[in-house]
């Protein structure tokens, strides 16, 4: 994740490094190249938003699933 200011506070302490894995994970689906530098910064828009998109979509999956499980 950047190094910058950091207002996002995660309420399960390994969800960072999960989210990092989802990330790597969904650029790869995708087939964008992820910078070797580690710094995303310089990507195109584009990129990085359908990569939030499909994370975002996979994690309203799962809570759907979770959900449906428990009613």
């Amino acid at each position: 994740m950047a190094q910058g200011q950091k207002r996002n506070v995660p309420v399960v302490p390994g969800a960072i490094r999960a989210l990092d894995q989802m990330k790597y994970e969904v650029a790869q689906e995708l087939g964008i190249q992820v910078p070797q530098d580690d710094y995303w910064g310089t990507m195109m828009t584009r990129d990085t938003g359908a990569i939030g998109g499909n994370i975002t979509r996979k994690l309203v999956a799962l809570a759907e699933q979770q959900l449906a499980g428990r009613f």
